[in-house]
């Protein structure tokens, strides 16, 4: 399965913070908001990536996370020129996707507790799986109504009055269908090819898997200046509680096996020292005990 992260946008809804760099690129509490995606989706077992952006930020996330190979995966990236909806990641990709099944993460969602997407991703085998999360204010997203027997039964984009209280995250599992159904799909009133009709189509031939995320389970959409402030803050209350850092690639990177020891501790040496490199230390040295006790 590759994977792809949608790092375009105008970013309206940030600015001026915007008019400095791109939204994905702004920071969450200690990081860059795209390392949370991909971080996820590297603990979820992905190797191959392709990140959309525009053409003036697509360099900066070339010189920030390189071709992947620092955390043994490998990262393309795609221009995006014009925002026309979730859906266009698929004609922009498509060459990149190719014959495999394709996760779609959007950049600006954070996500933080379980193991809910590897467990997904692992037991994929077809069709398309989307995610369902209770909010308070459904008529912000997409939303899933179910019925009585807990099935999928409707999916309305921003609806006025919504048939239930879960949300669809930024974070969508397809087959290989997606790439033809994508290219189907007509512009909405918004003049967007909205992920909602990829999904719509998917439940209209039976192939829809809606998997509710658990209680135990964080979402973050750091979309507006307010809720990338809120963002922050959880992971900053998270990470000092639990001593452990959300959103840190190298570490998802060395526990998926996608990294030695001997690598890890390379990149580590080639880091300031700062809280991010000091934290990572403490990763390498726990493994060295591990080690040691399995002896």
């Amino acid at each position: 399965m590759k994977a792809i992260i949608l790092a375009g946008g105008a970013g309206s809804r940030l600015y001026p913070l915007t008019q400095i760099s791109s939204k994905q690129l702004q920071a969450v509490f200690d990081k860059p908001m795209v390392y949370y995606p991909l971080t996820v989706l590297i603990a979820s077992g992905i190797k191959d990536f392709c990140l959309i952006s525009t053409p003036q930020d697509l360099p900066r996330y070339q010189n920030l996370l390189g071709d992947g190979r620092q955390w043994g995966v490998s990262i393309e990236y795609r221009l995006q020129h014009r925002p026309e909806g979730i859906a266009q990641a698929f004609i922009i990709a498509a060459d990149f996707v190719g014959s495999d099944d394709v996760i779609l993460m959007l950049g600006d969602n954070i996500f933080s507790g379980g193991d809910d997407f590897p467990r997904a991703v692992t037991g994929f085998d077809g069709g398309a799986t989307i995610f369902a999360y209770h909010v308070k204010d459904p008529e912000r997203y997409g939303v899933v109504e179910f019925d009585r027997d807990g099935k999928a039964v409707s999916i309305e984009e921003k609806p006025r009055h919504p048939k239930s209280s879960y949300a669809v995250p930024g974070v969508y599992i397809y087959d290989n269908q997606v790439l033809e159904i994508a290219k189907a799909v007509n512009p909405s009133h918004r003049g967007e090819l909205e992920i909602t009709d990829v999904n719509l189509e998917y439940l209209r031939r039976g192939k829809l898997q809606v998997r509710r995320l658990s209680r135990g389970f964080a979402w973050l959409d750091a979309g507006t200046s307010t809720a990338l402030h809120e963002a922050s803050s959880y992971i900053e209350a998270i990470e000092r509680r639990q001593g452990i850092k959300i959103g840190c690639p190298e570490e998802a990177a060395l526990v998926r096996g996608f990294l030695s020891i001997n690598h890890f501790e390379t990149l580590i040496d080639c880091m300031p020292k700062c809280e991010y490199s000091e934290y990572l230390r403490g990763v390498a040295d726990e493994w060295h005990r591990l080690q040691g006790e399995k002896k």
